[in-house]
């Protein structure tokens, strides 16, 4: 996703201002309560797509914009032999088996209305829990890793014993990509009782043991979201008239897409008085633990992994 402003409605909360660590300001000011965490996070959701559906069917709207890095990496023949030169050093949250059948119903339910989209493969699926550096040279990124190493597996193997439970897909979206979103639990039905330990805790906690093994965690942003990137722009012919033109229209039929897709996902896989749908519901380190990636990892499909965690 493009923009890493922090839209969920509130300041970010005393600890900001003694704490080196940006996780902990949200935690302060919601009382350490998963209700006021979930609500952060849904804020920050609902007023991120409000304003990105503002910007995107304004008449002044340029276009979609495409990630021409990808664009050839998808495709050679635009420039051959072309090379992603940002290396970056990553602990990824890989979804459970029961995400991946959503993702590719959204997947295609998007492609009708927008065919020349890419798609993130299911085996690449994944969100960044915490992102330690970006854009690097493979040299400056091993050297890193050299020095993390021996605190790793404790970082890829902690979500065994603290399970952050993820609730309430909705698809997030911008000019650039589109996402599956989630909030963290609080309290609602499902195969754990207790959220108190929310994903923002998790974020904390590896924020605090990356830095604890000697490097200085950068990452790009902190604000409260969980998300993992379905799609990319990286054509804009799938928006254009016949003579090359946005295609206003053609624009509207995409969140209108989008809009009956968030109204699916509701009804269908946010938590019922009763059960979840498989899907609408993921407990980080379900099946694998964290992964300690490195390399030109931007797409999921490159780089390689350093150390996989134990799942549970």
């Amino acid at each position: 996703m493009a923009a890493f402003e922090d839209l969920s409605g509130s300041s970010a909360g005393p600890s900001s201002l003694t704490s080196k660590n940006p996780y902990e300001a949200l935690i302060e000011a919601c009382e350490d309560d998963p209700a006021q965490i979930q609500a952060r996070y849904s804020s920050h959701r609902a007023n991120r797509n409000a304003q990105q559906r503002a910007k995107l069917l304004a008449p002044d709207f340029p276009g979609v914009v495409v990630d021409d890095i990808l664009a050839k990496l998808d495709d050679p023949t635009i420039e051959p032999d072309f090379t992603d030169w940002r290396h970056c050093l990553v602990f990824w949250a890989r979804p459970p088996p029961s995400v991946g059948p959503l993702v590719a119903t959204i997947q295609h339910r998007l492609l009708q209305v927008a065919p020349n989209l890419w798609t993130m493969p299911a085996q690449n699926l994944h969100m960044t829990a915490l992102e330690v550096i970006h854009s690097l040279t493979a040299q400056e990124i091993d050297a890193m890793v050299e020095k993390m190493l021996p605190g790793v597996p404790d970082i890829t193997d902690y979500t065994r014993e603290h399970r952050a439970r993820l609730v309430k897909p909705l698809v997030s979206y911008d000019a650039q990509a589109l996402a599956l979103s989630f909030l963290p639990a609080a309290g609602e039905p499902g195969r754990v009782t207790d959220d108190s330990y929310t994903y923002h805790h998790l974020r904390r906690d590896l924020h605090n043991k990356a830095q604890s093994t000697g490097v200085k965690v950068a990452s790009r942003y902190v604000i409260p979201s969980a998300h993992l990137t379905i799609a990319r722009f990286v054509t804009k012919r799938d928006f254009e008239t016949a003579d090359g033109d946005l295609d206003h229209a053609k624009v509207e039929t995409l969140i209108a897409a989008i809009d009956e897709i968030n109204n699916w996902l509701e009804v269908e896989y946010w938590p019922r008085q009763d059960s979840v749908h498989a899907g609408g519901e993921w407990i980080v380190g379900e099946g694998k633990g964290l992964d300690f990636r490195k390399g030109a990892l931007w797409y999921g499909g490159g780089g390689e992994t350093v150390h996989l965690g134990e799942g549970f």
